[in-house]
């Protein structure tokens, strides 16, 4: 699509105008506007923000600006599912800071022009990573789902806050549902069970910590931590107060995921509060046929998922649910009266504000609504599904090549795949203390490479006792089986000869 620089927006309101306007009810002032428009439209070199919406005036600038916009970002999208473009244009960090080619990050005291923060918009896109790429395998959350983008368009413009339903009516309800949703599918009654959207696993966790440690301690709130004994979320042989256990669903490198029924009889035993961080995992609950990795998450009393990562919703989405409602609020609430009056004119239940440690929080619901809309759970399924079956054939694949060795022998639990690629002068040396340094420095070096010719992104990491090895996940849509044979072959293309 090919906006011609508005000029067809111009030519297309010229001819509905021609259609649907009588002759003799066109006047002056419609051809002076129209001429005013055509001029601002083909040159923005000496328009400035200030000449925008609310502006006197600034209608058609403002059309044809975020046109100009907009074809930028539909130009970046179809780059981005290119697999012949590259990943990523790269420069060092000084070069960014030095200028490159006009793209100067100074920030000036005068205004720039409109045309210049259009050619700003470009570079910034230009030197950033195509996280959406079908060879982006470097975090759990990748890929760019269309549908997502466009939520997060319109989540912008409506430019709103969710504290209070009085300000996001729909965004708040919406919330409701999508809470309700993902808690009647961890197996919780929908009824009884609550939750909130933060940003990221991180926080998610917090708040779970923060909600255990106010149930079993209630105090806390008034009297502070002071009041209360040593308490931690794992038992010394110091003997100090347990009151929260934390598993795994989905963990970050290995892709492991915990066992849930027995933590969960650990904790009912000893009255523990016990909270299953599935951030990476909890997309899996979609999937009828590997849901069962999260048996046991349905006795959990809160858990943190991600939808930002296995089911591909545009950063940030992420959840934390709580089995009991009510908790969050009375956790965290400070009951600020400028946000929070009791008597409003609608049912402030849905002033979810108070729920939370922070203020000002973003609309994170919308794109994953929209999403789920678009998809329905079964949409995800089967996008889960795949993801799982990529990994499968992954794993196959370097299991009969004898200059790949993977980091567990087993199929992979997840879509986790780690391995370590072993140069033809490290192949037949035996496993030693020396061998191991030089193994070290294979898989950053074959890293940079790639980032420098934009050809992949694959992360790697040590792990204990095990040197630096890939770690291969599948997140991303745009990814299929063409692109991880092309990722086999550029590891040992790249690596061959160090």
């Amino acid at each position: 699509m090919d906006l011609k620089e508005c000029g067809y927006s111009l030519a297309n309101r010229k001819q509905m105008r021609k259609k649907s306007i009588h002759p003799c009810q066109s006047t002056d002032k419609d051809v002076i506007k129209e001429a005013h428009a055509e001029n601002v439209m083909t040159n923005l070199s000496n328009a400035y923000a200030s000449d925008l919406l609310p502006s006197k005036e600034g209608e058609d600038l403002t059309k044809c600006f975020l046109l100009r916009v907009v074809n930028i970002l539909l130009h970046y999208i179809e780059k981005t599912f290119d697999d012949k473009s590259k990943i990523l244009d790269f420069h060092h960090p000084h070069q960014l800071l030095e200028g490159l080619d006009g793209f100067d990050l100074e920030l000036s005291d005068h205004p720039e022009s409109l045309e210049q923060l259009l050619v700003d918009c470009t570079d910034t896109l230009k030197y950033g990573v195509k996280t959406g790429h079908p060879r982006y395998f470097n975090q759990l959350s990748s890929g760019l789902d269309v549908i997502g983008l466009a939520g997060e368009w319109l989540t912008a413009t409506a430019n709103t806050n969710m504290f209070t339903y009085e300000i996001a009516p729909v965004f708040t309800v919406m919330e409701t549902v999508l809470l309700k949703k993902m808690c009647g599918i961890i197996g919780w009654r929908e009824t009884e069970a609550d939750g909130i959207f933060s940003p990221g696993g991180s926080i998610s966790n917090l708040y779970g910590i923060l909600v255990a440690r106010y149930k079993q301690y209630p105090e806390i709130k008034a009297r502070g931590m002071a009041v209360l004994p040593c308490i931690v979320l794992f038992v010394s042989e110091q003997g100090q107060t347990p009151f929260c256990v934390v598993a795994t669903a989905g963990s970050t490198v290995f892709g492991a995921f915990d066992p849930l029924h027995d933590i969960a009889d650990i904790c009912e035993t000893h009255k523990l509060w016990m909270h299953v961080d599935a951030a990476w995992g909890g997309g899996l609950l979609l999937s009828r046929k590997h849901s069962c990795k999260l048996s046991g998450i349905e006795r959990a009393d809160s858990v943190t998922w991600n939808p930002h990562k296995l089911m591909g919703v545009p950063l940030q989405c992420s959840a934390v649910l709580t089995r009991e409602k009510g908790l969050l609020g009375a956790c965290n609430q400070m009951q600020a009266e400028y946000l929070f009056q009791p008597d409003k004119v609608y049912n402030i239940n849905f002033d979810t504000g108070d729920k939370t440690i922070q203020c000002g929080r973003h609309v994170d619901v919308f794109k994953l609504w929209l999403m789920w809309k678009a998809k329905g759970t079964y949409g995800f399924e089967v996008q889960i599904d795949r993801y799982m079956e990529l990994a499968k054939y992954f794993y196959k694949v370097l299991k009969k090549k004898d200059n790949f060795k993977l980091v567990f022998d087993a199929e992979p639990e997840f879509t986790n795949v780690c391995f370590w690629y072993f140069p033809p002068r490290l192949k037949h040396i035996p496993k030693s203390f020396e061998r191991d340094q030089e193994l070290q420095k294979i898989a950053p070096k074959i890293k940079a490479q790639m980032i420098v010719e934009g050809t992949a992104m694959l992360s790697y990491q040590p792990c204990g006792d095990k040197v630096n090895f890939f770690r291969m996940v599948f997140s991303n849509p745009a990814t299929r089986q063409t692109d991880v044979d092309y990722l086999i072959d550029e590891i040992q293309r790249l690596g061959k000869d160090l």
